[in-house]
């Protein structure tokens, strides 16, 4: 007698047809707290290379590949039929994404068709059905204990969590036949913006602006001092409302949750929104004209400047 291998983990990759998201290797190093055996699920048009991909990654036991033209662009009810196909055949005991705009779309939609409450932006993972969640824009931890015999559907905040290393031997890709999927919504278009500066959610270097800089022609210090450093531009909220910047650039408890080992903060005051989005930093420096600002008390270093004198200075030592 033949007994099937069970896999209790899925986990839903997020990517662009071509390359992961990197928070996927965080991912998967959070699902391996539970000792289970680790399935991604790799669901789009023509994303052999990413299924490829995702089965190079350290404790991954195998992934699932959907190829459909109605997968795409991995709308959220395209994607929540092709999974509820799959949990049918395969009965996880959990499915986890990273905490994304991707998994707050497609993670609520799966709550509803299992009738589940999903447990979102997880920083620690204390046993199987026990885990801890920040709230209150960072100031409170809560601990959730799952209770009921129900499927899992947890989100994972990536900057908790280390990446997977990638291993030489692939795990087996299979392919998997999910049938109608097709949309209600119409795909209209997309505005892709084209950056040759590292990922913000995953840069190693993050140098911020704030209201502090001025006007968009301010901001552009920010800009320079990164490219300098070689690190990627985020930006405090007021920034972004006062068109500084792109949105797609906000750090902070409505934008993007950011740890990387340096990040520079260049006019920003310190909203409790802005730190909640990056006070995991491992080294914090802070350049402001008040010396009151709530952004020196988490700041490892700090300065009483003005930004548009010190930046300059800045940059002009570093190329030497």
């Amino acid at each position: 007698m033949f007994l099937r291998r069970k896999f209790t983990s899925l986990v839903l990759a997020e990517h662009n047809n071509v390359k992961l998201n990197p928070i996927v290797y965080s991912v998967v190093n959070a699902a391996e707290y539970f000792n289970d055996d680790i399935t991604v699920l790799v669901a789009g048009d023509t994303c052999g290379t990413v299924a490829q991909e995702a089965s190079l990654i350290t404790g991954v036991s195998r992934v699932l590949h959907i190829d459909s033209k109605d997968l795409k662009y991995q709308l959220a009810d395209s994607l929540a039929k092709a999974v509820k196909q799959i949990q049918h055949a395969n009965n996880f005991k959990r499915i986890i994404a990273g905490s994304s705009n991707f998994s707050r779309d497609v993670i609520p939609r799966l709550g509803g068709a299992f009738g589940v409450q999903p447990v979102t932006e997880i920083t620690k993972i204390m046993n199987e059905d026990c885990y801890k969640r920040a709230a209150y824009a960072g100031n409170a931890i809560y601990t959730v204990v799952f209770v009921q015999p129900d499927i899992r559907l947890l989100t994972i905040r990536a900057t908790s969590f280390d990446k997977n290393p990638v291993k030489k031997t692939p795990a087996p890709v299979e392919r998997f036949d999910a049938g109608d999927v097709k949309s209600a919504m119409t795909w209209v278009n997309e505005e892709i913006i084209k950056a040759d500066r590292p990922d913000l959610a995953s840069a190693k270097i993050v140098v911020a602006g704030g209201r502090g800089l001025k006007s968009k022609e301010g901001f552009k210090i920010a800009e320079d001092l990164a490219d300098t450093l070689g690190g990627a531009v985020g930006a405090s909220r007021a920034a972004v409302d006062a068109h500084y910047c792109h949105n797609e650039l906000q750090v902070g408890q409505t934008g993007k949750i950011v740890a990387p080992n340096l990040y520079i903060a260049l006019g920003i005051s310190g909203a409790i929104q802005h730190l909640a989005g990056m006070k995991d930093s491992k080294v914090i420096v802070s350049v402001n004209t008040d010396p009151e600002a709530p952004i020196f008390g988490v700041s490892d270093y700090g300065l009483v400047g003005d930004a548009f004198k010190v930046v300059p200075e800045m940059i002009s030592k570093l190329k030497k």
